[in-house]
């Protein structure tokens, strides 16, 4: 706990108050040299790979031997909490640091990764790094992707080293791997309204993003008559309460979200004439999201025929929803259990990178318990005794794995 909140200022921070720390930045390769010192301390030996993931590797009983991968993301939100992510990097080399003092090696080796952009807080989509190792990033991915500055993500790794033509160079075999299990905060207050230090994930709900441009005429504040103005802004506005009406009428599962938004051209006495903004659109499973998000679109094409504006929705990212591999959650509930614990099993309604390597391996993922399910907000709160929990959840895991293994 005192590792991540070492993470959550300078030099760890791209911002000058609270913690922002994007990936490819010189507040993530900070935090990526302090995270290798720690995995070194653990016993492991490091390295980074060519989609800029940190990767701490332990040896198992035979040199050479597949690997239980246990990670999490090293990126964040702005005005962020400090836990969302680096927690579950933290709690796997609390692992590996114990089995390394006790001069234990399991049948499989232990890798710790960090990965870099699970939140996709610079660039407009997700889970590049963990795509490339899960070996599902498509050829081009990556090709005219810019952040807001019009920095390029090849110009963003050239400035680490790394090229954008070897990112795919960080795929692994699945010969190479048994499994991913990510330890991660709820961000949410089923745990906590339960009395539960901690959960085990079932699956993760399957996600789509959009980016939307809204394109109306640009006109002076105060000569444009109110009736023929084709406000983008206004336009926008009836966007973004058409998507949260969407999500409501579903009475479902089915979240929608606007949270980032850019008016153009941005002067007090002017009538905006373009406006961009994000859309994030959720459910359990696949038929419902892309249910909700269809008809989302469709009320943008009757707004935008409405105002005499044009709108554009184009979509920029695709996560299914990903099913836990079943015999690794019943061995998680398992170890739950013997912390005295009761496994309460959940659905994580936020995407993480354990979905993006189910692809390349069984998955699980493990849910600690946050004061009132407060997250991506600086008073993110998780406590040390719940994560001493989850080593010894996770400990207890590992072994399990391990006999089986070795059997």
């Amino acid at each position: 706990m005192a590792r991540c909140d070492a993470l959550g200022v300078a030099p760890y921070s791209d911002a000058d108050s609270g913690l922002y720390r994007a990936w490819l930045t010189p507040a993530h390769r900070q935090a990526q040299g302090v995270v290798a010192e720690w995995m070194g301390q653990a016993g492991m030996a490091t390295r980074l790979d060519a989609a800029s993931n940190l990767i701490g590797r332990y040896e198992g009983e035979h040199r050479d031997a597949p690997a239980l991968l246990i990670g999490s993301h090293l990126d964040s939100v702005r005005d962020a909490g400090r836990y969302d992510g680096p927690l579950g990097i933290m709690l796997g080399i609390e692992c590996v640091a114990a089995l390394h003092a006790r001069g234990e090696r399991m049948p499989f080796a232990i890798e710790v990764i960090a990965f870099g952009d699970e939140e996709g807080s610079r660039f407009p989509a997700s889970m590049f790094t963990s795509r490339a190792v899960a070996g599902t990033l498509a050829p081009g991915a990556l090709d005219g992707v810019v952040d807001a500055a019009g920095v390029s993500v090849a110009q963003a790794l050239d400035g680490w080293g790394l090229a954008a033509a070897q990112f795919h160079q960080a795929a692994r075999r699945p010969d190479e791997v048994i499994g991913y299990l990510e330890t991660h905060i709820e961000q949410g207050p089923v745990l906590e309204a339960e009395g539960l230090a901690l959960g085990v994930v079932t699956g993760i709900a399957a996600q789509l993003r959009y980016e939307v441009s809204v394109r109306g005429r640009a006109g002076h504040a105060g000569t444009s008559p109110m009736p023929l103005r084709a406000d983008a802004l206004t336009a926008a506005a009836d966007c973004v309460l058409a998507v949260e009406a969407v999500a409501r009428e579903a009475a479902s599962d089915l979240v929608a979200t606007v949270g980032r938004m850019q008016v153009l051209p941005g002067a007090t006495n002017v009538i905006p004439g373009r406006v961009s903004f994000s859309l994030d659109v959720r459910a359990g499973d696949n038929a419902r999201r892309d249910a909700g998000a269809a008809q989302i679109l469709r009320r943008f094409e009757a707004i935008a025929a409405a105002r005499g504006v044009q709108v554009e929705a184009v979509q920029v990212q695709d996560l299914a929803a990903s099913p836990c591999d079943t015999h690794l959650v019943e061995l998680l509930a398992q170890a739950v259990e013997t912390q005295d614990i009761a496994p309460r099993r959940l659905v994580s309604g936020a995407g993480h990178d354990a979905m993006v390597m189910r692809a390349l391996c069984p998955t699980a993922m493990l849910f600690v318990r946050c004061d009132g399910g407060i997250s991506h907000n600086p008073a993110e709160r998780a406590s040390a005794a719940d994560a001493g929990l989850a080593v010894a959840a996770m400990l207890d895991f590992i072994e399990r794995l391990g006999a089986i293994r070795g059997n």
